[in-house]
Order: C-alpha cells, then structure tokens, then sequence
C-alpha cells in the first residue's frame, strides 16, 4: 500500500471515508441554515424598531416641548 505504518493505524487500517457517521452533518446542516435565513432577518427588524422608536420620542418632545 501507499501510506505508513502510522497513516494504517490511524485510519483503523480502512480507507478514509469508511464507517463515516453522517448524522451531525444531517442534524447540524439545517440548524445552520436555519440561523443564517432567521438570525439576519431578526437583526435587521430589531435594528428598524429601535431606531423608529428612537425618532418617535424625537417627536413628542419637539411637538410638546
């Protein structure tokens, strides 16, 4: 074979790919996506309410003041 002693240890003496669990990438993979479509959306509407709020209380101070 092509590789060492230490490379066939290591790999339990199986190609690389062999007896892989795929199920974090299958559980992990829709969280992932799950954060990058929400958490941005979710920013970007606390962004817009704390500055519509910040210019109505610019508001009501000119109009009673």
């Amino acid at each position: 074979m092509g590789a060492s002693d230490r490379t066939q240890r290591h790999l339990g003496r199986k190609f690389e790919n062999n007896g892989q669990d795929f199920g974090a990438a299958l559980v992990e993979l829709p969280l992932v996506v799950v954060a990058g479509a929400v958490l941005p959306g979710l920013m970007w509407g606390l962004g817009a309410w704390l500055l519509t709020r910040r210019g109505r209380g610019r508001e009501r101070s000119q109009v009673h003041g």
